[in-house]
């Protein structure tokens, strides 16, 4: 079977600021319709595992499947910028995360290929198992919060847009590994209740 081409990136419609993601967007403005509820602010501002997020909510475990994974020679306009540190040459892979029939999550990461090659082979694990093994530390950053559209998102969750996304890095040793970019679907609103944060 011939590969699956890489998607184009969702298109960001919204973007926190570094400085307020940094800050866990403690400057957020209560009458800004964009504020996050607290559950979604620890899904999406935490520096946990999504899968193991996921997993925990819905009591099944996660599914991975891999979309494309191939060479990514020209970064598109809507990739993080944290891209343009890894060495070159560059590999994108991407993925739908799925608990039994729920399709909760859609991700992109970005690698350079020495590195793929050395922590992705098994294709279909969630990347921090891969990273993690032999309880190896790593760090994560989270470096960006969007809300993003993309019509292969609605296909893919059966629910319109747009929807949320953050985008971050995992380190070790103080040396950056990869940028993952996350998706979540509005079905998680099942689980965490509504995403924008309601004034009393």
């Amino acid at each position: 079977m011939a590969p699956t081409p890489l998607w184009p990136s969702p298109v960001p419609l919204w973007q926190a600021a570094p400085e307020a993601v940094a800050a866990g967007l403690s400057g957020q403005r209560e009458e800004d319709h964009r504020a996050l509820s607290g559950p979604w602010r620890l899904l999406l501002l935490g520096d946990g595992s999504p899968t193991r997020h996921l997993q925990s909510l819905t009591g099944i475990a996660v599914d991975v499947e891999v979309i494309a994974m191939e060479a990514d020679a020209d970064l598109s306009h809507e990739a993080p910028p944290e891209v343009s540190e890894l060495d070159r040459p560059w590999l994108r892979r991407q993925v739908w995360l799925r608990c039994g029939s729920h399709t909760l999550a859609w991700a992109e990461s970005w690698w350079n290929q020495a590195e793929a090659e050395r922590h992705l082979q098994e294709r279909h694990q969630p990347i921090w198992r891969s990273l993690t093994a032999k309880r190896a530390e790593l760090y994560r950053e989270v470096d960006g919060l969007a809300l993003v559209e993309a019509p292969a998102l609605v296909a893919g969750f059966g629910r319109p847009g747009p929807y949320w996304s953050r985008h971050y890095r995992f380190f070790r040793g103080g040396r950056e590994l990869t940028v993952i970019r996350e998706v979540f679907s509005p079905e998680l609103e099942r689980w965490l209740g509504p995403a924008q944060h309601t004034p009393s």
